[in-house]
């Protein structure tokens, strides 16, 4: 059959994000190129893989059938590739990861540096979004896989745990309460109290788990993202409630992290990626060193 290697891979980037447009971007050739590549394909196949209007495009019933067996023969190739260490040194593409901000640092740097020492012309797009822009960008193949806590509930949605991440009380070092062991939940309303906002996905849980309790603390001042409520907390604006994992190291100068309890209330931080939807070969190398993380 009359086509080849980029032809596929065009395919499969056309049905992973929905237009020929997305596609081209994702395979850095013209959108013009990246149709006359389908066009091959379809030619050498004999049957039409995709219905194209000027408003949309989907796949036909023998698109849906065949863009399995292409993504099959895609990844066993580039799994093989990437098995010999001197291809592999040489293998370029992407590989992009939506990520909390707040995990970030804990689990990414040593990830990242193994897997560039390894394939070293294989790039690595980290980005760092709310909880709900990162279950839209896996949901609509922006990003390979993603690391955050929601999405345990989303039909389409594989959800892998990896970390309890308790929320902790942010407070300064001369503060009261960065004293104490432990802090209930009812002893924040005598403080000035800055929150994350209505929205959030922290703000969430922590408004469902405090949904039945009468001393819920009254902010003052509510900001849109974690690092910006660290930020107050440090300069001595208040104090708040936060990821254990946004919180800067344990002997850090102004800043003190206390547990919270009564309730305790706790995040699961996990990896996501579409149900269903085999990894590229670079990608599930990368997914797979996170996963070991939890051991």
């Amino acid at each position: 059959m009359n086509f080849d290697l980029s032809d596929l891979r065009a395919f499969v980037a056309a049905s992973d994000h929905g237009s020929f447009r997305a596609a081209a971007d994702v395979l850095c050739i013209s959108q013009s190129a990246l149709s006359r590549r389908i066009d091959k394909l379809e030619g050498a196949l004999g049957v039409r893989l995709f219905e194209r209007t000027t408003r949309q495009m989907s796949l036909t019933t023998a698109g849906r059938g065949f863009v399995n067996k292409a993504r099959h023969v895609l990844n066993e190739l580039d799994n093989a590739l990437l098995g010999t260490h001197d291809v592999a040194a040489r293998l370029s593409g992407e590989v992009t990861i939506a990520c909390v901000p707040s995990a970030v640092a804990y689990f990414l740097p040593g990830v990242i540096k193994a897997y560039h020492d390894k394939y070293p012309n294989i790039k690595l797009r980290i980005q760092d979004e709310t909880s709900a822009e990162i279950l839209l960008s896996v949901a609509h193949s922006e990003a390979d896989f993603g690391l955050t806590y929601i999405g345990t509930q989303e039909p389409d949605i594989e959800f892998e745990p990896l970390i309890e991440d308790p929320f902790v009380l942010a407070c300064a070092r001369q503060h009261p309460l960065a004293k104490k062991r432990r802090v209930r939940w009812a002893e924040l309303a005598q403080y000035d109290y800055v929150s994350v906002a209505q929205g959030s996905g922290n703000r969430m849980l922590i408004d469902l788990a405090l949904a039945k309790s009468t001393a819920l603390p009254r902010w003052f001042c509510e900001v849109q993202h974690v690092t910006a409520l660290v930020s107050l907390v440090e300069a001595g604006v208040g104090v708040g409630v936060v990821p254990k994992l946004a919180m800067p190291r344990s002997d850090h100068a102004t800043l003190a992290s206390v547990p919270l309890t009564d309730p305790p209330i706790t995040r699961t931080l996990g990896l996501i990626k579409r149900r269903g939807r085999a990894l590229s070969a670079a990608a599930q190398l990368f997914y797979d060193v996170l996963l070991q993380s939890k051991s």
